[in-house]
């Protein structure tokens, strides 16, 4: 094993269930993170699966529904953790610091879904806790984001239509501009892997 570690964040079914998976800012999200997990062990580092949950909520996070999964393209190995986390940072419900501290981890490189949220969040955490973080940001997605003011029961189309609305590639490019030489060192699927 080395001393680096892929953390796969939320690139679960539960985020395929909604209307708005439709407007997904990288439709080669799960492509590219597939690539980074098979690189990881092909490499001898370790892979570190995270999903998110939020018991109760009837939403398609509640894990009575069945979303909350790793979507079905990909398989977390026998040996891989996979842990369920209930806020948007993957260390703070978890024991994932625990785990990267026994397996003597240094360098993190974070993917998966919510490039502006979940991922953003982990690696600024990571980031605070000394980990050397790579945010790989072409195995990240995410969706627009609604106007403060605007209704909760907008549609899809609505959202779209809304000149309020933040675009998803707005969104990741704030993303890449916080985080650059700050937080992480933003780089690309191919980038990582030297292609």
């Amino acid at each position: 094993m080395t001393d680096n570690a892929l953390v796969v964040i939320d690139v679960q079914e539960s985020f395929r269930a909604r209307p708005l998976w439709a407007t997904t800012s990288n439709p080669d999200v799960i492509k590219n993170v597939g690539r980074l997990v098979d690189a990881a062990r092909a490499a001898g580092d370790r892979v570190i699966w995270v999903v998110h949950a939020e018991p109760g909520t009837g939403n398609t996070f509640d894990p009575v529904h069945g979303h909350v999964r790793v979507v079905g393209e990909l398989t977390p190995a026998e040996d891989e953790p996979l842990l369920v986390k209930t806020v948007h940072n993957a260390f703070t419900t978890t024991n994932l610091q625990h785990l990267l501290t026994v397996a003597g981890i240094r360098s993190i490189t974070v993917a998966g879904l919510r490039t502006e949220q979940c991922v953003e969040t982990t690696a600024r955490f990571a980031s605070d806790l000394g980990y050397r973080v790579t945010f790989a940001i072409d195995a990240t997605a995410t969706n627009p984001i609604p106007h403060p003011d605007a209704p909760a029961d907008q549609t899809v189309d609505e959202l779209l239509a809304d000149p309020r609305t933040l675009s998803a590639e707005d969104v990741v490019a704030r993303t890449v501009y916080a985080l650059s030489g700050r937080f992480a060192t933003v780089r690309t699927v191919s980038e990582i892997l030297g292609e």
